[in-house]
Parts: structure tokens; sequence; C-alpha cells
């Protein structure tokens, strides 16, 4: 059976963090977006609850 490369997986949900101004915001390959935080510490924990991590 041959191995998947898990970033090949289309289900996976790959989240990051984009700075806008004062503001950061989460973004998911899955087209979800969280709300801008002025934390980043914030983005971060709404990028890793959407991709439950």
């Amino acid at each position: 059976m041959a191995h998947q490369d898990e970033a090949a997986d289309p289900g996976r949900h790959t989240a990051t963090t984009t700075e806008q101004g004062p503001f950061c915001v989460a973004r998911c390959s899955c087209g979800w977006r969280g709300p801008a935080r002025r934390a980043r510490s914030q983005a971060r924990t709404d990028a890793k609850n959407h991709t439950g991590e």
C-alpha cells in the first residue's frame, strides 16, 4: 500500500496567521477565516481551535 504524503491530503486543514496592519488573522486552506485580532496569541488560538489540535 502506497504511503500518502500528509501535505497532499486535500481533507487536511492547514491554518496560518497573517498580519494585516495592527491586526492578525487566522486563515485555513479550506477557506475559513477567523476574526481580526490585535493579539497574535489569540489568532493562533483561533487557528488551533479550527484545526482541532
